[in-house]
């Protein structure tokens, strides 16, 4: 694909911490592209769900949309396109590994498909997006996403005679535009699984599956 307009690629592919280091105002980081991309990519994922699959309910369209839309896929597309190499970051970003930081990845992604849309258009964003879910979106089939892991969790302790866990934010860092949260999973007031995100429900789901693993192989559960 071919941009008319470069700047809207370069501006895509720009980090925050990018542009403390230069002495240009004209410069833009992702962030507002990233708000754009974000919104029609959950509304495309959306669309294509309810199509494909008439007999899904609103929960399970909603544990659809959420899984091909949480931070970890984006990033894991990223990855598969060698997003990484073409961001532009600042020192501090590049020396801490920000290149391969999952938050950095997915709002990258998201801003790309911002900054389609405005140069290509709806239906080439929308050709783009499905170009990159549609793998995961037919892999659901008939048995839909699976079930996120705070309820997987929730299920499991129930199923153990255990307290439901408790999540604690450890940590909160970053600008507003470009938070991490750290969050611990407690359970019956014992640290059981630790996780990250951009968002703090994010960061919870992290938590969530870390716990499930470590409580699983405790008990000796599948």
């Amino acid at each position: 694909m071919r941009f008319n307009e470069r700047g809207l690629l370069h501006e895509a592919l720009v980090h925050r911490s990018f542009l403390n280091e230069q002495d240009d105002p004209s410069l833009a980081s992702y962030d507002r592209l990233e708000y754009l991309g974000d919104a029609f990519l959950g509304w495309v994922a959306a669309a294509e769900l309810y199509r494909l699959y008439p007999h899904y309910d609103e929960g399970e369209l909603t544990r659809a949309r959420a899984s091909l839309v949480r931070g970890e896929t984006l990033a894991d597309i990223a990855r598969g396109l060698g997003l990484g190499a073409h961001l532009l970051l600042g020192q501090g970003e590049e020396a801490s590994g920000g290149r391969d930081r999952d938050r950095n990845l997915a709002a990258a992604l998201e801003a790309l498909v911002g900054a389609t849309l405005l140069d290509q258009g709806e239906e080439a964003a929308r050709s783009l997006v499905l170009h990159w879910l549609k793998p995961r979106i037919q892999a659901m089939g008939d048995t839909g996403a699976e079930r996120d892991a705070k309820s997987a969790l929730q299920e499991f302790l129930q199923g153990q005679g255990l307290p439901l866990p408790v999540y604690e934010t450890v940590s909160d860092s970053g600008e507003p535009h470009d938070k991490e949260f750290v969050v611990r999973a407690l359970v019956d007031g014992r640290s059981m699984g630790r996780g990250a995100g951009r968002r703090r429900a994010d960061a919870e789901q992290a938590a969530a599956r870390e716990a499930l693993t470590t409580l699983r192989g405790s008990t000796g559960s599948p």
